[in-house]
């Protein structure tokens, strides 16, 4: 197995679990969850091969689509042992958001698209998948927050570029970009790190 399908893989699985915490905490029924589960794994990477005019994966290997029930069901049985839920939707979402990262900016240097792009096909596959989960469980999508969340993922896809630069290997490269979308986030929620705001405080409290 190549290291771009096993860190495919990884993130679809963390995404998975991402989905079904997520409709845990919305009381969702079975059929809610799986299909949770199957929108936040596969929903960006079908954006970014529909924009790139590629085959859709999960079309086409069947294996994405046993992962994300294998992964929903694994979830659901041991969503007591995952501890406080949470924190446990948060660790999967950013483990998810650096593999998703890597993975789209690797399918747009195949495609031969600019850097630029490739990061943006990064940024997109990482966060869309989110987006429709958010969307799905009436809630306002995180990427549309303060919290520093696709600004993790350009870091990442731009420091895959520069890394390109140097002599490394791409799977050193591979795991330094994702360990720096990881990072990132990490310290963004450990110190309440955001974007600015255009609002001030009046602004904030009064009803929209």
């Amino acid at each position: 197995m190549s290291l771009f399908l096993l860190i495919d893989i990884l993130g679809t699985i963390a995404f998975s679990i991402s989905g079904v915490l997520t409709a845990l905490k919305k009381r969702m029924d079975i059929f809610g969850i799986f299909i949770i589960a199957f929108v936040t794994a596969a929903g960006g990477g079908t954006l970014r091969d529909v924009l790139i005019d590629a085959n859709i994966t999960w079309m086409r290997n069947l294996t994405f689509v046993y992962v994300i029930a294998a992964s929903a069901v694994f979830a659901i049985i041991f969503r007591k042992k995952l501890g406080y839920v949470r924190k446990s939707l948060f660790l999967f979402d950013t483990i998810g958001i650096a593999l998703y990262t890597v993975v789209g900016v690797e399918k747009g240097i195949a495609a031969g698209l600019p850097p630029l792009i490739c990061i943006a096909l990064g940024t997109m596959t990482a966060c869309f998948g989110g987006v429709i989960r958010d969307i799905l469980c009436n809630e306002i999508p995180i990427i549309f927050r303060k919290e520093i969340y696709a600004t993790a993922c350009i870091a990442g896809g731009v420091a895959y570029f520069a890394l390109l630069k140097t002599t490394l290997s791409e799977d050193i490269i591979v795991i330094i970009a994702g360990s720096i979308v990881i990072t990132i986030r990490l310290l963004a929620v450990t110190f309440k790190l955001s974007l600015p705001s255009i609002y001030n405080k009046r602004e904030l409290t009064e009803e929209p």
